[in-house]
């Protein structure tokens, strides 16, 4: 990846669906006038529902399903179980990211795709058996295990669906979403866990996946996966039953190598995964949406970024919660990785005016571009608040780290 200059922010990009610019003339202006240099652009994304207050024809779009977002050839997916579907919310053109694109790049704006690869609950009720498992024998059926061989031919077959409409001209990068497991957390309709009280220890334990591939994954690893499932189902009742509060440490519930064993497949399966994709994308990007705790699940694959060995181009930190735990782990993702490091900063955040702030203390503590969630979701007065906060960063040098 080429990376631009300290404090540069050519490449500093936002984050936009296909529905924020498809039907609306002025949408691909207006995001240029943002001062960013690129859009992250949904190509195949999980179902959400979610307000348009820019659109000039919708201001709700309701997608019911996971979908991809480009035309598919029918011949590509003879034969398996897990196929795309096509999008949902209703406008009569074939090909939207296309068509967002293109608008994006008359605006001289570098487009990103933005592809989710293990999220979608159609799929996983199609084929529950490849999807999470927990220690308790249940199934997270939005959640398409990564470690099995039908979910990695899906992933790579989508991307190379992707990349064979379109060149890397036209896209010369790819932002990888859940390349890797969903757990535990997931903030599904009508969700009703938080009544529960559990801790983060707990919820990483339920997050675990006890399939087959990971079963024998984790064996291949050194542990015997039916201790772990008893070890994590002893610790969870323990805390729901008990109060006993789970270690946030995976060591101290299962013990030191139960955890490396876990652990280490998880690593060796999303950098196998990475591997799959990058050899159906010659000559793109990766960018790669990660967290640096390792046992860690969701749409950022948890990872020690000091020992990750796959072929991604650059890191994409979520610095959504606290600002002083959001510097720190762009400080810990700079120092862990030689990969460049780009925040992803939510503009949704309470108030807007503090964003520029946030941003110019994530630029001082080592991030080296910006991606703004998200140019389609934000009221008129947040992206006011990107506009200022993308216009601060040429100011803001790694050097003045010692303010941060």
């Amino acid at each position: 990846m080429t990376t631009e200059p300290p404090g540069s922010t050519r490449l500093d990009g936002t984050f936009a669906y296909t529905w924020d610019l498809v039907g609306d003339s002025a949408a691909a202006e207006r995001i240029a006038s943002l001062g960013v240099g690129s859009v992250a652009l949904q190509a195949a994304y999980h179902s959400v529902r979610v307000m348009t207050p820019h659109h000039p024809a919708h201001r709700i779009v309701h997608a019911t399903h996971a979908a991809a977002y480009f035309p598919l050839d029918p011949h590509d997916w003879r034969g398996t179980r897990l196929r795309p579907a096509a999008p949902g919310w209703g406008i009569d053109v074939s090909d939207r990211f296309g068509t967002a694109a293109s608008a994006l790049r008359r605006q001289g704006l570098r487009v990103e795709a933005w592809l989710v690869l293990t999220h979608a609950t159609t799929l996983g009720d199609r084929a529950p058996d490849l999807t999470v498992r927990n220690a308790f024998d249940e199934r997270y059926g939005y959640a398409l295990c990564p470690a099995q061989p039908e979910v990695v031919a899906y992933a790579a077959q989508l991307v190379r669906s992707f990349c064979a409409r379109y060149d890397g001209a036209e896209v010369p990068a790819l932002m990888l979403e859940a390349c890797g497991w969903l757990g535990f957390e997931h903030g599904s309709h009508h969700e009703k866990t938080a009544g529960a009280d559990l801790g983060a220890g707990c919820r990483n334990l339920l997050s675990i996946c006890l399939c087959e591939p990971c079963r024998r994954g984790i064996a291949a690893a050194g542990a015997d996966p039916a201790v772990v499932a008893a070890a994590v189902r002893r610790a969870v009742d323990a805390e729901l039953r008990d109060g006993r509060r789970v270690p946030d440490s995976f060591a101290e519930s299962l013990g030191d190598q139960a955890a490396r064993a876990v652990l280490g497949h998880r690593r060796q399966v999303i950098e196998d995964l990475t591997h799959r994709i990058a050899a159906e994308a010659p000559g793109r990007e990766l960018l790669l949406m990660a967290d640096g705790d390792p046992q860690v699940t969701g749409p950022d694959s948890g990872l020690d970024l000091s020992r990750f060995d796959g072929p991604a181009d650059a890191v994409v930190v979520k610095c959504w919660d606290d600002e002083d735990r959001s510097a720190a782990r762009i400080k810990q993702a700079v120092a862990a990785s030689a990969l460049p490091v780009i925040a992803n900063v939510s503009v949704l955040d309470e108030p807007p005016a503090d964003l520029a702030r946030r941003v110019a203390r994530l630029r001082a503590s080592g991030a080296q571009q910006f991606r703004y969630y998200h140019a389609g979701l934000a009221s008129p007065a947040r992206l006011r608040a990107l506009r200022a906060a993308a216009g601060t960063t040429a100011d803001i040098t790694p050097t003045q780290e010692g303010a941060a």
